[in-house]
């Protein structure tokens, strides 16, 4: 069977975020990569993400990524497109191995912030140093935090907040049957087939609000299915 030819007007777009911060939203993403396919004349067909998980990551761990590499293929697109090229992962080996899963079939990845983009030997060069940086990011992050976790252990203090389901008595979590009850609805939305997002929509019309009386966020309904 011959090989298809994928066309560099069309275009996979891949989200990821595993914080809350605004500027790495997926609706941030989602602008900036719509801004920057206006101005190259270049299609979306096919939008893919990977909300609340982690940039470190392995592959196999990130079905959107995966289903963003296939669609590639699937849909005739010469371009896998994300925000920033650490929104790919923040680790090496796993941008290396994308970006070679993408070249097989014919296709680029481009990040719409212009960082790292093109063939030449600068280019390659911008985008390993890109990938150094994002994962030495993550292991200071990481360092940071365990530093910080461990002050607080050594003081007696409570390490992390209270997860949705489960209350304070005493410095001990008990489970609060109201919100256990939502977790277990999440559950099932999830497996029913539903996207976080839909998740979240679904239990918001259902009747079932979080702490903050506002909308479920992407990475709240991630971790209550996790």
């Amino acid at each position: 069977m011959p090989k298809r030819l994928l066309d560099p007007t069309r275009a996979v777009a891949y989200l990821r975020c595993s914080t809350d911060r605004q500027d790495l939203s997926p609706d941030a993403q989602r602008e900036q990569i719509r801004n920057w396919a206006d101005g190259a004349g270049v299609t979306v067909v096919a939008w893919h993400d990977d909300l609340g998980i982690s940039g470190g990551a392995d592959l196999e761990k990130r079905p959107g990524l995966l289903a963003a590499i296939d669609g590639v293929r699937e849909h005739g697109a010469g371009v896998l497109v994300v925000a920033k090229r650490d929104r790919l992962a923040r680790d090496v080996l796993v941008a290396a191995m994308v970006d070679r899963l993408v070249a097989r079939q014919g296709g680029a990845i481009v990040a719409a912030d212009g960082t790292g983009n093109g063939d030449g030997p600068e280019a390659a060069l911008m985008r390993t140093l890109i990938d150094a940086f994002a994962q030495y990011e993550r292991a200071v992050i990481g360092a940071r935090t365990r530093a910080a976790l461990a002050v607080k252990k050594a003081r007696g203090d409570r390490v992390g907040g209270i997860p949705y389901g489960y209350r304070d008595d005493g410095g001990v979590l008990v489970e609060v049957p109201d919100e256990q009850v939502v977790i277990a609805r999440a559950r099932e939305l999830r497996a029913e087939g539903l996207s976080l997002r839909a998740v979240g929509r679904a239990l918001i019309e259902e009747g079932h609000t979080p702490r903050t009386g506002k909308g479920w966020h992407v990475q709240v309904v991630a971790r209550l299915v996790a």
